[in-house]
């Protein structure tokens, strides 16, 4: 598969831009500061880019961060990495676009309140459940969704793009002046901005996704560093851009008021047409959470044909080819952990620069333990250093400033070591456990439908000799 930067955009451009800006604003204290925070936000997911670029061309397995840390620092990190991203970055991530969707469908239903709790969180739960379904049906209806409601995403930033543009050129950027821009209602601690970043960071998240499918990659010495030179400077274009036009038409204390930043956006400057917006956004959050289920259902796949997770997850449906285990799994999770958004976003944000920053240490690493490896992209060594400069600053204000939201995630990743010894490491189990195992993959197979995919035959004979190999490796399958 030949690489397109038009996907990479597409996997950037998320439903973050919708949610992020008043969180942002928040903390930022400043339109001026809220607009460095975008910009220097673009800059760092480019530094983490080309570092992933080089490890995807020296270590080329699709997986991204969970292969990269597993092969450089071993199993148990490894394992940390695929635990936090299945109980918490993937959960969460979905569940903060849920409640989005939610937010900007009930909206006009109730314009002048909040829509009521029950209302978004049942919502929510349909909307998960139904493209769980979906993607539990057909690869190729998922896909096609995808690709169809990505429509919804561009015409929603087009729109606000233009439309802003058309204030200041009518001379409505006072707001925008720096006089106004950068005065400040209160001077933010460095914690706040830290929080900040967090939250612009949650838009930007997907700069690493390529890093999932570099197998597929063609030629990716020359097309990682073309698909990171082209989209992350266009993306941070079209995010700053986006919230210039928010604030040429809306106060801050009018974007920190509203429950939905582009309806409100719509309704103060499309008139009888503001029902675009929500309808856009809606558009745009449904498909994202369809490529986020796509893509976290396949990594508890690939979590599970390494011997991380139990081998029912691996199993594919006889017919459709598609992960059901791995997707109920993810719906399961995901429909538990819905909260507040923007609580959520400081959680998951945190625990995604965690994973980061352990993945980009493992570069320098690597470098170190392997320094005559043929690396076809090797970055200059003061493009990591700064990155993790910058990381651990980041983690450590945002720790100390949310030190209960970003702690949660923190202790919930580390409930991983005593799982992966008992689970994973500890191989020499009660044949009681194995039989409980070996039960209730068969009765999960059964239900689902599911089989072990074909493999290569040069690799291993029959499927049930791949799944005794299965079974030796982890403790987590069972033992035929």
């Amino acid at each position: 598969m030949l690489l397109n930067t038009d996907s990479q955009k597409r996997n950037i451009i998320g439903s973050g831009i919708f949610i992020s800006p008043k969180g942002v604003l928040e903390h930022s204290g400043s339109v001026g500061l809220a607009l460095v925070v975008w910009l220097l936000g673009g800059c760092i997911a480019a530094l983490g880019s080309l570092c992933y670029a080089e490890l995807g061309v020296t270590i080329p397995k699709s997986g991204g961060d969970y292969s990269y840390v597993t092969e450089i620092f071993g199993g148990l990190m490894g394992f940390l990495l695929l635990w936090s991203a299945v109980l918490i970055m993937y959960p969460t991530t979905l569940a903060v676009i849920a409640l989005t969707f939610s937010s900007y469908v009930l909206q006009p239903v109730f314009p002048n309140c909040v829509p009521p709790y029950m209302a978004t969180r049942m919502l929510s739960a349909t909307c998960l459940l139904l493209l769980t379904w979906v993607n539990c049906s057909s690869v190729r209806m998922a896909t096609r969704i995808q690709d169809a409601f990505t429509v919804g995403k561009l015409m929603a930033l087009g729109l606000i793009i233009v439309v802003g543009l058309v204030q200041i050129i009518n001379g409505n950027y006072e707001a925008l002046t720096p006089q106004v821009a950068f005065a400040l209602d209160r001077t933010p601690s460095v914690g706040q901005i830290a929080l900040a970043f967090l939250q612009a960071s949650f838009a930007f998240s997907g700069w690493n996704f390529l890093n999932y499918v570099t197998e597929e990659v063609v030629e990716p010495r020359r097309n990682l560093p073309r698909a990171i030179y082209i989209s992350i400077p266009l993306v941070t274009f079209v995010y700053t851009l986006t919230n210039i036009a928010y604030f040429s038409s809306m106060s801050p204390e009018e974007l920190l008021s509203s429950n939905a930043v582009a309806v409100t956006f719509g309704e103060k400057l499309l008139g009888m047409f503001s029902i675009i917006m929500p309808i856009s956004v809606a558009l745009s959050t449904f498909g994202g959470i369809n490529g986020y289920l796509f893509t976290s259902s396949r990594l508890c796949f690939s979590g599970a044909r390494e011997g991380h997770l139990p081998s029912l997850l691996a199993m594919i449906h006889y017919k459709s080819c598609t992960p059901i285990p791995a997707l109920l799994c993810t719906a399961t999770i995901v429909i538990l952990c819905i909260g507040e958004t923007h609580n959520l976003i400081n959680y998951v944000s945190f625990i995604n620069y965690l994973s980061y920053g352990v993945t980009i240490a493992g570069l320098l690493f690597y470098r170190w333990k392997k320094p005559n490896l043929y690396r076809p992209i090797k970055v200059n060594l003061l493009v990591p250093v700064c990155y993790l400069m910058f990381w651990a600053l980041l983690l450590g204000f945002s720790l100390y400033s949310e030190p209960v939201v970003c702690g949660v995630g923190l202790v919930i990743m580390l409930t991983g070591v005593p799982v992966y010894f008992l689970g994973v490491h500890w191989k020499e189990k009660p044949k009681c456990i194995y039989n409980f195992i070996e039960w209730a993959t068969y009765v999960g197979q059964r239900l689902c439908f599911v089989v072990f995919p074909q493999i290569d035959p040069i690799e291993v004979a029959t499927p049930s000799e791949w799944t005794e190999r299965s079974s030796g490796r982890s403790s987590f399958s069972a033992n035929s």
